[in-house]
């Protein structure tokens, strides 16, 4: 990350003097509870400045909360239920320009209840620094319920040649290649501007470009695609699998030794999470009783009076026509 935080050759010397007094490589061996926690890195050890030389994915976030939300309860209006209406106060994040700064739809817990097959879920997600939406892709059945899955499209980490509407998403005209390029994300502005970039797991639904630059990436739809199982009665999100790839821009740097070797700036990948959850058993029964089941009772009993009222008005009328007659007669 040091070349995009500091571009200044000069610094690059110092940088290069002090990974060299760190004994330091560019590849390192670490535990998973180091990457994910943190560990005392050697080079920022070495580094004369007071700053903390502890790395980590999820450093310092253990415990903590990501920002304070105020979301419509749906009592004056149902159609807003769960839609986030500020988050830390504001509705917009200050990383982007237009539309994509806003702050839409809920959290991806819940939506608003009565959801159709035809409606665009959208919600917003702190991970990734953005809003996000969600379209219909399947029917399916968890533990007796039927619920319908949304998925995040392609679409939506589209470039700006292909979907006109994701252009303020394009914020670097040189690594997008003139906002060419498709399946990334920029997100350094709102990580202190460290050349952070967010993709789905194995760069899916990225160009070709970006792939390739990488060995060992199988991207699959099933394995690594994100999505959202929803209740369409409720709007409870009863399934769910968020899955993202964390990337880190490496820069050319001829004064840096690890990185003398670098001829392009690439997006090398780190590691990717899947963060999923389904409702547990006890949960599913209680829904079934409390939701789906009354549900279906109602179903039952509309169709039971529909009949029953059919039977009764065709009685009626073949009753009305037989007095009828024998009237005439």
């Amino acid at each position: 990350a040091a070349p995009a935080l500091y571009p200044n050759p000069f610094m690059h010397l110092l940088f290069n003097t002090w990974i060299k007094a760190s004994k330091s490589f560019m590849l390192q061996n670490r535990t998973v509870k180091e990457l994910l926690w943190g560990y005392k890195d050697p080079f920022l050890n070495k580094v004369p400045f007071p700053l903390n030389p502890v790395l980590g994915v999820f450093y310092p976030y253990n415990g903590t909360f990501d920002g304070l939300y105020k979301v419509y309860t749906g009592k004056e209006d149902i159609k807003k239920t769960a839609i986030i209406e500020s988050y830390k106060n504001k509705r917009n994040l200050s990383y982007w320009e237009g539309p994509c700064d806003l702050v839409n739809g809920t959290d991806g817990a819940s939506f608003p209840p009565f959801v159709k097959k035809d409606q665009i879920l959208r919600f917003f997600s702190s991970d990734i620094c953005r809003s996000i939406y969600g379209v219909f892709h399947s029917k399916q059945d968890v533990k007796g319920i039927s619920l319908y899955r949304f998925t995040v499209p392609r679409e939506a980490f589209a470039s700006p040649a292909e979907v006109r509407d994701n252009y303020c998403f394009c914020t670097d005209q040189v690594i997008s290649k003139n906002c060419t390029i498709a399946g990334v994300l920029d997100i350094s502005a709102c990580k202190g501007g460290r050349p952070v970039f967010i993709s789905l797991p194995h760069f899916l639904h990225a160009s070709d470009s970006i792939l390739h630059d990488v060995e060992g990436l199988s991207p699959n739809e099933k394995e690594h695609e994100t999505f959202l199982d929803v209740e369409p009665i409720t709007g409870f999100t009863l399934r769910f699998a968020k899955r993202l790839q964390v990337n880190l821009l490496v820069k050319p740097a001829p004064k840096i030794q690890a990185l003398s070797k670098v001829q392009k700036p690439y997006i090398f990948p780190l590691l990717w999470l899947n963060e999923s959850a389904v409702i547990g058993d006890a949960k599913a029964e209680m829904f079934r009783n409390k939701v789906t089941g009354r549900v279906q009772m109602l179903s039952v009993l509309q169709m039971v009076l529909m009949i029953a009222g059919s039977v009764l008005f065709l009685a009626f009328m073949g009753s009305y026509f037989i007095c009828r007659s024998k009237k005439l007669k």
